[in-house]
């Protein structure tokens, strides 16, 4: 007769003190330790990863290096644009946001974009982020403007490169939910 408290269910019931029994039993206790800090490095190596990606968006927005935040995007991304309920593919909002990179790279306008997130869902090859972004320009006469955007980005890494697939700005946002988030430094809520 098996004894149904045992692990392995031998023939033999084992008594609380029996070695083999404790033997066997630490290897299968250790499994949620090890998974997690697998999963924990994973996510770790993913975070500093994106974060690069983030500040590369961010390096070729002030640079105005419309090539590099091009290429920061897939062939076939979507842009979701929440405020005035559309979808088009990136490379059609690309197209309308060269001439902002131009001005900016030939000094005609000041630009940059900064990134900060909510929760952060991934692995090695796949993210999804959630948060906001800050884009500030200033023009030839010297005016700031500052748009506080509610975002998502949907990431796949494609040959050793993380690439957008879907940017979804969802809504507008307040300097006061921007304050609230961590910095790109500081990565809360990472699953």
């Amino acid at each position: 007769m098996r004894n149904r408290n045992s692990l392995y269910h031998n023939s033999a019931p084992k008594v609380p003190g029996d070695r083999k029994m404790a033997m066997r039993t630490i290897p299968v206790l250790l499994i949620p330790f090890l998974t997690v800090v697998a999963v924990s490095d994973e996510n770790d190596s993913r975070i500093k990863e994106l974060n690069k990606y983030w500040q590369e968006v961010s390096r070729s927005v002030g640079e105005g290096d419309f090539e590099s935040y091009a290429a920061s995007c897939h062939p076939d991304g979507i842009l979701v644009a929440g405020t005035s309920n559309r979808t088009q593919p990136l490379s059609v909002a690309l197209a309308r946001w060269k001439q902002g990179f131009a001005d900016t790279k030939s000094g005609r306008i000041k630009a940059s974009v900064e990134f900060r997130f909510s929760k952060r869902i991934g692995n090695a090859t796949s993210a999804h982020e959630t948060g906001m972004f800050l884009y500030m320009t200033v023009d030839a006469d010297g005016k700031e403007t500052r748009h506080y955007i509610h975002m998502e980005g949907l990431l796949t890494k494609k040959k050793g490169r993380w690439v957008m697939l879907m940017e979804y700005q969802k809504s507008n946002g307040t300097k006061e939910e921007w304050d609230a988030l961590s910095k790109l430094t500081k990565t809360p809520h990472n699953n």
